[in-house]
């Protein structure tokens, strides 16, 4: 991990997911900034670096209800990055939690063994 100033834990504080990373952060006395997607939003250069460094189908939470909530002809209509960007922006709930972002290190999901290692 390159040191650029603390990591970033990107999510929704409701979210199961989310608040275990949080507690672990708490726990572990790591330093950890906390953005909440669905009240401050997603820029589309941080989407864009998302996806470069993963893949927009990992990014994509197919599991949830935003996605469930979604209609047929919508969901067949994310086929790509850019469709997968658009909807992202649109609707941030979509995006799988958390997404930590540390230094160049960027993860989808909480992983107490990543996160260890990873601090």
């Amino acid at each position: 991990m390159s040191e650029a100033g603390p990591p970033t834990l990107y999510g929704i504080p409701n979210c199961d997911q989310v608040r275990k990373a949080r507690a672990w952060f708490d726990a572990n006395g790591v330093t950890c900034q906390f953005h909440d997607f669905k009240k401050a939003g997603l820029s589309a250069a941080l989407v864009t670096r998302w996806i470069d460094a993963l893949d927009w189908e990992t990014l994509v939470n197919r599991k949830g209800t935003t996605w469930r909530a979604l209609p047929d002809a919508r969901k067949a209509a994310i086929v790509d990055a850019a469709t997968a960007t658009a909807l992202m922006l649109e609707m941030p709930s979509i995006v799988k939690r958390p997404v930590l972002q540390a230094g160049d290190t960027i993860m989808v999901g909480f992983d107490a063994t990543r996160y260890q290692s990873l601090f």
